[in-house]
Protein backbone atom coordinates (compact mmCIF):
# COMPACT_ATOMS: atom_id res chain seq x y z
CA UNK A 1 0.00 0.00 0.00
CA UNK A 2 1.47 3.48 -1.42
CA UNK A 3 1.78 6.70 1.23
CA UNK A 4 -1.30 7.95 0.13
CA UNK A 5 -3.68 5.42 0.03
CA UNK A 6 -2.50 4.25 3.84
CA UNK A 7 -2.72 8.20 4.46
CA UNK A 8 -6.25 8.27 3.68
CA UNK A 9 -7.12 4.74 5.12
CA UNK A 10 -5.83 6.46 8.41
CA UNK A 11 -7.95 9.50 7.66
CA UNK A 12 -11.30 7.31 7.12
CA UNK A 13 -10.73 5.06 10.41
CA UNK A 14 -10.10 8.56 12.33
CA UNK A 15 -13.32 10.19 10.70
CA UNK A 16 -15.72 7.49 10.01
CA UNK A 17 -14.49 4.27 11.38
CA UNK A 18 -15.51 1.35 9.62
CA UNK A 19 -18.40 -0.45 10.95
CA UNK A 20 -19.84 -3.86 10.40
CA UNK A 21 -23.15 -4.00 8.64
CA UNK A 22 -24.14 -7.26 10.25
CA UNK A 23 -23.68 -7.67 13.92
CA UNK A 24 -22.08 -3.65 14.22
CA UNK A 25 -18.90 -4.33 15.59
CA UNK A 26 -16.37 -2.56 14.43
CA UNK A 27 -14.87 -3.01 10.82
CA UNK A 28 -11.88 -5.28 9.39
CA UNK A 29 -9.65 -2.27 7.47
CA UNK A 30 -10.96 -1.16 4.60
CA UNK A 31 -14.38 -2.37 4.85
CA UNK A 32 -17.49 -2.34 6.67
CA UNK A 33 -17.83 -5.82 7.87
CA UNK A 34 -15.52 -7.32 10.79
CA UNK A 35 -13.35 -10.13 10.93
CA UNK A 36 -15.51 -12.38 12.67
CA UNK A 37 -18.56 -11.78 10.08
CA UNK A 38 -16.24 -11.67 6.83
CA UNK A 39 -15.14 -15.74 8.05
CA UNK A 40 -19.12 -16.46 8.21
CA UNK A 41 -19.03 -15.75 3.95
CA UNK A 42 -20.41 -18.76 2.27
CA UNK A 43 -17.57 -19.15 -0.12
CA UNK A 44 -17.65 -21.88 -2.72
CA UNK A 45 -14.97 -23.59 -2.33
CA UNK A 46 -16.19 -27.19 -3.98
CA UNK A 47 -18.08 -26.74 -7.31
CA UNK A 48 -18.68 -27.57 -11.01
CA UNK A 49 -16.16 -25.83 -13.07
CA UNK A 50 -18.22 -25.31 -15.64
CA UNK A 51 -21.49 -23.56 -14.05
CA UNK A 52 -20.02 -23.24 -10.31
CA UNK A 53 -23.15 -25.17 -9.55
CA UNK A 54 -22.09 -26.27 -4.99
CA UNK A 55 -20.73 -29.64 -5.09
CA UNK A 56 -19.32 -31.64 -2.14
CA UNK A 57 -16.31 -32.07 -4.41
CA UNK A 58 -15.54 -30.33 -7.32
CA UNK A 59 -15.70 -31.75 -10.67
CA UNK A 60 -15.07 -30.25 -14.25
CA UNK A 61 -18.71 -30.79 -15.50
CA UNK A 62 -21.85 -31.52 -12.69
CA UNK A 63 -24.77 -33.96 -14.09
CA UNK A 64 -27.00 -31.55 -14.96
CA UNK A 65 -23.99 -30.33 -17.43
CA UNK A 66 -23.49 -33.45 -18.06
CA UNK A 67 -26.39 -34.13 -19.50
CA UNK A 68 -26.84 -30.30 -21.00
CA UNK A 69 -23.90 -28.32 -21.06
CA UNK A 70 -24.44 -24.56 -20.88
CA UNK A 71 -23.80 -22.12 -24.09
CA UNK A 72 -20.89 -20.47 -21.71
CA UNK A 73 -17.32 -21.77 -22.01
CA UNK A 74 -16.73 -21.71 -17.48
CA UNK A 75 -18.26 -20.22 -14.52
CA UNK A 76 -16.76 -17.95 -11.69
CA UNK A 77 -18.94 -17.55 -8.50
CA UNK A 78 -16.62 -17.40 -5.45
CA UNK A 79 -19.28 -17.46 -2.99
CA UNK A 80 -22.79 -19.62 -2.61
CA UNK A 81 -25.93 -17.86 -2.18
CA UNK A 82 -26.66 -18.57 1.58
CA UNK A 83 -26.33 -16.91 5.33
CA UNK A 84 -25.53 -14.31 5.70
CA UNK A 85 -24.15 -13.46 2.06
CA UNK A 86 -27.52 -13.46 1.16
CA UNK A 87 -28.55 -10.65 4.07
CA UNK A 88 -25.82 -8.38 2.53
CA UNK A 89 -27.02 -9.04 -1.25
CA UNK A 90 -30.65 -8.57 0.09
CA UNK A 91 -30.24 -4.88 1.41
CA UNK A 92 -28.30 -4.08 -1.46
CA UNK A 93 -30.95 -5.09 -4.60
CA UNK A 94 -33.78 -4.34 -3.01
CA UNK A 95 -33.24 -1.93 -0.02
CA UNK A 96 -31.13 0.91 -1.51
CA UNK A 97 -28.26 -0.45 0.66
CA UNK A 98 -25.01 0.75 -1.46
CA UNK A 99 -22.96 0.19 2.12
CA UNK A 100 -23.94 -3.20 1.68
CA UNK A 101 -23.41 -3.18 -2.34
CA UNK A 102 -19.21 -1.93 -1.46
CA UNK A 103 -18.90 -4.68 0.93
CA UNK A 104 -19.82 -7.63 -1.30
CA UNK A 105 -17.80 -5.64 -4.12
CA UNK A 106 -14.95 -5.67 -1.83
CA UNK A 107 -15.14 -9.53 -0.91
CA UNK A 108 -15.22 -10.23 -4.52
CA UNK A 109 -12.21 -8.60 -5.41
CA UNK A 110 -10.38 -10.24 -2.41
CA UNK A 111 -10.95 -13.11 -3.93
CA UNK A 112 -8.59 -15.46 -5.91
CA UNK A 113 -9.27 -15.92 -9.82
CA UNK A 114 -8.34 -19.39 -11.22
CA UNK A 115 -9.87 -18.54 -14.78
CA UNK A 116 -8.07 -17.05 -17.89
CA UNK A 117 -8.95 -13.38 -17.57
CA UNK A 118 -11.65 -12.15 -20.24
CA UNK A 119 -10.13 -8.67 -22.46
CA UNK A 120 -13.78 -7.14 -21.43
CA UNK A 121 -16.59 -7.55 -18.69
CA UNK A 122 -20.14 -7.17 -19.74
CA UNK A 123 -22.91 -6.34 -16.85
CA UNK A 124 -26.32 -7.88 -17.26
CA UNK A 125 -28.32 -4.87 -17.91
CA UNK A 126 -31.48 -3.70 -16.69
CA UNK A 127 -34.42 -2.52 -18.29
CA UNK A 128 -35.41 1.47 -18.12
CA UNK A 129 -38.25 1.04 -15.80
CA UNK A 130 -36.68 -1.02 -13.41
CA UNK A 131 -33.35 1.09 -13.69
CA UNK A 132 -35.35 4.16 -12.36
CA UNK A 133 -37.39 2.12 -9.85
CA UNK A 134 -34.05 0.64 -8.24
CA UNK A 135 -32.18 3.92 -9.11
CA UNK A 136 -28.92 1.83 -9.97
CA UNK A 137 -28.07 -1.80 -11.79
CA UNK A 138 -26.49 -3.83 -9.01
CA UNK A 139 -24.83 -5.82 -11.40
CA UNK A 140 -22.93 -2.73 -12.92
CA UNK A 141 -22.05 -1.13 -9.34
CA UNK A 142 -20.25 -5.24 -8.74
CA UNK A 143 -18.89 -4.74 -12.30
CA UNK A 144 -17.18 -1.81 -12.21
CA UNK A 145 -14.37 -1.97 -8.99
CA UNK A 146 -14.36 -5.46 -9.84
CA UNK A 147 -13.07 -4.19 -13.30
CA UNK A 148 -10.86 -2.20 -12.48
CA UNK A 149 -9.03 -4.34 -9.60
CA UNK A 150 -8.58 -6.87 -12.18
CA UNK A 151 -6.91 -4.61 -14.75
CA UNK A 152 -10.11 -5.11 -16.92
CA UNK A 153 -12.33 -2.65 -19.68
CA UNK A 154 -15.99 -2.73 -18.47
CA UNK A 155 -18.85 -1.80 -20.31
CA UNK A 156 -22.75 -1.57 -19.75
CA UNK A 157 -23.88 -0.13 -22.95
CA UNK A 158 -22.63 -3.71 -25.17
CA UNK A 159 -26.33 -5.58 -23.94
CA UNK A 160 -29.82 -4.04 -23.54
CA UNK A 161 -33.06 -5.15 -22.19
CA UNK A 162 -35.00 -4.59 -24.33
CA UNK A 163 -38.20 -5.93 -22.73
CA UNK A 164 -39.23 -5.65 -19.38
CA UNK A 165 -39.77 -8.79 -17.36
CA UNK A 166 -41.75 -10.04 -14.70
CA UNK A 167 -39.42 -10.56 -11.66
CA UNK A 168 -37.33 -13.94 -11.95
CA UNK A 169 -38.17 -14.73 -8.05
CA UNK A 170 -40.16 -17.49 -7.81
CA UNK A 171 -40.07 -19.05 -10.84
CA UNK A 172 -39.03 -22.23 -12.05
CA UNK A 173 -36.10 -22.26 -14.67
CA UNK A 174 -38.35 -23.22 -17.22
CA UNK A 175 -40.39 -19.88 -16.10
CA UNK A 176 -37.61 -17.75 -16.54
CA UNK A 177 -36.40 -18.83 -20.11
CA UNK A 178 -39.68 -18.12 -21.31
CA UNK A 179 -39.82 -14.72 -19.18
CA UNK A 180 -36.05 -13.81 -20.85
CA UNK A 181 -37.01 -14.92 -24.24
CA UNK A 182 -35.92 -11.73 -26.57
CA UNK A 183 -35.55 -9.39 -23.67
CA UNK A 184 -31.61 -8.79 -24.70
CA UNK A 185 -30.13 -7.04 -27.57
CA UNK A 186 -26.55 -6.43 -28.86
CA UNK A 187 -25.73 -2.78 -28.91
CA UNK A 188 -25.48 -2.59 -33.02
CA UNK A 189 -22.15 -0.78 -32.81
CA UNK A 190 -20.31 -2.68 -30.29
CA UNK A 191 -17.30 -4.01 -31.01
CA UNK A 192 -16.07 -6.86 -28.70
CA UNK A 193 -13.10 -9.21 -28.60
CA UNK A 194 -12.57 -12.68 -28.41
CA UNK A 195 -12.84 -13.11 -25.05
CA UNK A 196 -15.74 -11.27 -22.91
CA UNK A 197 -16.82 -12.23 -19.46
CA UNK A 198 -21.40 -11.76 -18.55
CA UNK A 199 -21.54 -10.62 -15.15
CA UNK A 200 -24.39 -10.93 -12.97
CA UNK A 201 -24.90 -10.92 -8.84
CA UNK A 202 -26.38 -13.98 -8.49
CA UNK A 203 -26.58 -17.07 -10.39
CA UNK A 204 -29.80 -19.01 -9.60
CA UNK A 205 -30.74 -20.79 -12.61
CA UNK A 206 -28.62 -19.47 -15.48
CA UNK A 207 -31.41 -18.71 -17.64
CA UNK A 208 -30.28 -14.84 -17.44
CA UNK A 209 -26.66 -15.73 -17.82
CA UNK A 210 -27.47 -18.00 -21.03
CA UNK A 211 -30.02 -15.79 -22.67
CA UNK A 212 -26.75 -12.88 -22.57
CA UNK A 213 -24.44 -15.72 -23.72
CA UNK A 214 -26.68 -16.52 -27.20
CA UNK A 215 -26.84 -13.39 -28.32
CA UNK A 216 -22.94 -12.46 -27.84
CA UNK A 217 -21.82 -15.97 -29.43
CA UNK A 218 -24.05 -15.00 -31.94
CA UNK A 219 -22.30 -12.28 -32.50
CA UNK A 220 -19.69 -14.18 -33.40
CA UNK A 221 -17.63 -14.03 -29.44
CA UNK A 222 -15.05 -17.03 -29.57
CA UNK A 223 -15.01 -16.78 -25.54
CA UNK A 224 -17.87 -16.16 -22.92
CA UNK A 225 -17.30 -16.47 -19.43
CA UNK A 226 -20.16 -16.25 -16.58
CA UNK A 227 -19.60 -14.65 -13.53
CA UNK A 228 -21.67 -13.87 -10.22
CA UNK A 229 -20.91 -12.96 -6.81
CA UNK A 230 -22.79 -15.88 -5.74
CA UNK A 231 -23.98 -18.99 -6.51
CA UNK A 232 -27.20 -20.45 -5.75
CA UNK A 233 -27.55 -24.56 -4.46
CA UNK A 234 -29.52 -26.69 -6.49
CA UNK A 235 -33.01 -27.67 -5.09
CA UNK A 236 -32.54 -31.03 -3.34
CA UNK A 237 -32.66 -33.77 -5.98
CA UNK A 238 -32.60 -31.79 -8.96
CA UNK A 239 -28.59 -31.40 -9.83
Amino acid sequence: MDAPIRWLSVLHQWLLPWRCLLCGDAGAVGMDLCADCAAEMPRNTHCCQRCALPLPISAPLCGRCQRKPPPWDAAWAPFRYAWPLDRLETRFKFNGDLAAGRVLATMWQRQVHTLDLPQLIVPVPLHRRRLRERGYNQAFELAKPLARALGIACRHDVLRRVRHTDAQTGLDAVERRRNLREAFALLASARLPDHVAVLDDVFTTGATLSECTRILKHAGIARVDVWALARAPSPAGKI
